[in-house]
């Protein structure tokens, strides 16, 4: 597996503690997860092939920003603003400046991030079914799917970027990314 280390299960119902909290994070990290496509399509304008893929990413993950606006809608719960992702900021952190590095780290960081979403998704569907929420464990469930998709794209796109390296700078930042989510309290968030 990817990733170094597992969400305790617990996880998912701490997370659900707070469900007007959780879908306004989850909400603002398709938001990002579209920005940062976007933003590495601008700056990696040159390559086509990843500029495609990256767009389309970039679309599915609008329509996943969509689905959680609409569910909060749906629940009666209000929008709140972005209180920031300390995960992801930390990842980002570990991002090498200087090309190629910068790209392969961001593309990586990007792996893990999708590849933890991916795996916490997965626990809220089952927390969501367990509950008798059928209607969210059905949406967790599909975009749980989609985040692994999304995972795996970009772990393609930094083998594709730097084959020598690519595998080597993925263990190394495993390890950070495990310290880094180990390090996090559980609460109404995704990561």
């Amino acid at each position: 597996m990817f990733l170094l280390s597992s969400t305790v299960p617990a996880w998912a119902d701490a997370a659900r503690t707070d469900l007007g909290a959780l879908l306004v994070d989850h909400l603002h990290c398709e938001r990002k997860a579209v920005e940062n496509a976007l933003q590495l399509v601008r700056r990696y304008a040159d390559r086509a092939g990843m500029v495609e893929a990256l767009a389309r990413l970039a679309h599915e993950e609008t329509a996943h920003l969509v689905r959680m606006s609409a569910l909060l809608e749906e629940r009666g719960l209000p929008m709140r603003h972005d209180v920031g992702n300390r995960y992801a900021q930390l990842l980002r952190a570990e991002v090498r400046p200087g090309e190629p590095a910068r790209l392969l780290d961001s593309l990586l960081t990007s792996a893990f991030i999708e590849a933890r979403s991916h795996e916490r998704l997965l626990l809220l569907g089952r927390a969501f079914a367990a509950a008798g929420d059928h209607d969210a464990a059905g949406i967790y469930a599909a975009l749980a799917s989609a985040e692994e998709r999304h995972f795996e794209l970009f772990l393609e796109l930094a083998r594709e970027v730097a084959p020598a390296e690519a595998d080597a700078r993925a263990a190394e930042l495993g390890a950070r990314e495990a310290e880094i989510i180990a390090s996090l309290p559980h609460g109404p968030r995704i990561h």
